[in-house]
């Protein structure tokens, strides 16, 4: 199994003496830290830290729950602990553009995302993904009707209980949550989709970018919300765009900064280097 090894994460209203007592409480546990990573946020007056820690015996730490308990109660803290062995429980969503979807699981298949898919659900029929091979992952179809919406997104948090998801990612999935579900899954369901200035909404995005003569195209991960679009953003990036680019050139490009940015996002979210701070995230990046 290896050596214990633990991420912890936590937020409280920022005082003096807070990282001295990380610190001290961890060494009399017998732990040793690894990584550390703090923020102080002056507008809200909030205090962030990400710690990553082992244990020199390479045992598990006794009371250490206690002990982070207590601290949290002196302080205030809003934390979490992840025993970095486990691995993140992904359920993906898809629509009919699946080249998010693919290179996830790429990333997956070749070591470099610690995760466990444990199913793919699509709007879609598997035969609209019949170039891919899902090997063992379960994959279920939910069709999505105006009066059948209700009971879809019931079987989809069903489905997200019964694998034991930690994490629910819309890679290209098209279709809005609704706000239920958007609050059940609050804090564990990623989103991408593109940026443009202007924004633009609706069918054909690329080719309404064009017509306008954009020179910048970007994608957007961010937590879903009730807030279509809106939620704290995970990461982002852009390209530069030249006149000599077609709207299928556009498509190209987009396609290949949606998968960066989703995989990144992903990525931080696995190695708890997000934390939500209202309508903004934290991300302590590596």
């Amino acid at each position: 199994m290896g050596r214990a090894s633990h991420t912890l994460t936590f937020s409280c209203r920022n005082r003096p003496g807070i990282v001295a007592a990380i610190a001290q409480a961890l060494f009399e546990l017998g732990a040793n830290i690894t990584e550390a990573q703090q923020f102080d946020d002056t507008e809200s007056e909030r205090f962030f830290m990400r710690v990553v820690f082992n244990q020199v015996s390479g045992k598990e730490p006794e009371g250490l729950d206690t002990a982070l308990e207590a601290l949290a109660d002196k302080f205030g803290m809003t934390w979490s602990l992840r025993d970095n062995r486990h691995r993140t429980r992904v359920l993906l969503l898809v629509s009919r553009f699946d080249h998010c979807l693919v290179d996830l699981l790429y990333r997956w298949r070749v070591g470099e995302l610690e995760i466990d898919p444990v199913g793919i659900v699509s709007n879609h029929p598997v035969d609209a993904h019949a170039g891919i091979d899902f090997g063992d992952i379960p994959f279920h179809y939910l069709p999505v009707t105006k009066s059948g919406k209700e009971e879809s997104e019931a079987r989809l948090l069903s489905i997200v209980d019964e694998t034991k998801a930690d994490l629910v990612v819309l890679a290209r999935y098209m279709q809005i949550l609704s706000n239920e579900t958007a609050l059940k899954l609050s804090g564990r369901c990623i989103n991408i989709h593109h940026s443009f200035l202007p924004g633009f909404k609706g069918a054909r995005p690329y080719h309404q970018a064009f017509a306008r003569g954009v020179k910048l195209i970007g994608a957007t991960a961010h937590f879903v919300t009730s807030d279509l679009d809106e939620g704290p953003i995970i990461e982002q990036d852009v390209e530069r765009i030249s006149h000599s680019d077609t709207p299928e050139d556009l498509i190209r490009k987009g396609r290949d900064i949606e998968r960066q940015v989703l995989a990144r996002a992903v990525r931080c979210f696995v190695e708890q280097r997000v934390i939500i701070n209202e309508r903004k995230t934290i991300v302590f990046v590596s």
